[in-house]
């Protein structure tokens, strides 16, 4: 039985347990229940956490944080805009720390590399977002760029904008990738049309397009390992 301390503010065996085990040592629902830190009459906090998991998709569990809006976190009894909000807040700042994981000058080298570098911005992603990766001569990033952002099955990412942006960085090469939604990066006949066009107009400008990667949930495909490129 969760039993709460005497002021009522928070669960008192998730947070001892948490003092004891550490982190690694509670479950999903025994996370969100200390950061909920109070439950709903005749309800504690846990029991809380347990429903606000079931909003998200069964299928990804916690990670479906990312795609569930205020709205629908704020249709579970006990659930305000504060506690919505903080729900929201922790899951960005997990993906955050995800992509923090990759040094900000590391060498963008090998397809992982990149992939591993902007999974955690795309793969929650519901609409297809195009970004291009400026790099110098020793395949450091400089910068990247939003190219655009389509509908959830197709983008349009302009040659034109991809290398004015080149230019005014003094990139020596571009690396683009975009996401899918679906989660199965498997590239469709116009991402290899895409693709085969900005490549020549990369000939053209003499700015190499070293790899298209597509995104999907927590994988990937890259077009240079394919031969595309």
């Amino acid at each position: 039985m969760y039993q709460t301390k005497e002021n009522g503010t928070i669960q008192s065996l998730p947070y001892d347990k948490f003092l004891q085990q550490g982190a690694e040592g509670l479950t999903e629902e025994e996370l969100i229940a200390i950061i909920l830190r109070t439950g709903t009459r005749g309800e504690d906090a846990l029991t809380l956490a347990c429903r606000v998991l079931s909003v998200c998709d069964k299928r990804q569990g916690i990670l479906g944080l990312h795609h569930v809006t205020l709205d629908q976190l704020m249709q579970v009894k006990g659930i305000g805009l504060v506690k919505a909000v903080k729900l929201k807040a922790i899951a960005e700042l997990s993906r955050r720390m995800a992509v923090a994981r990759v040094e900000k000058d590391a060498v963008f080298r090998n397809p992982q590399i990149v992939a591993q570098a902007y999974m955690e911005r795309l793969r929650h992603l519901e609409k297809e977002h195009c970004i291009a990766l400026y790099l110098d001569t020793k395949d450091s990033r400089i910068k990247d760029v939003e190219l655009s952002i389509g509908n959830i099955n197709s983008s349009i990412m302009s040659a034109r904008e991809l290398f004015r942006q080149a230019l005014l960085c003094n990139a020596t090469s571009v690396i683009i990738m975009h996401n899918h939604p679906s989660g199965d990066p498997t590239p469709s006949r116009e991402d290899l049309l895409l693709t085969e066009r900005l490549r020549q107009a990369a000939s053209v400008m003499e700015i190499p397009l070293l790899d298209h990667i597509i995104i999907g949930d927590n994988t990937y495909i890259s077009l240079k390992e394919k031969g595309v490129l």
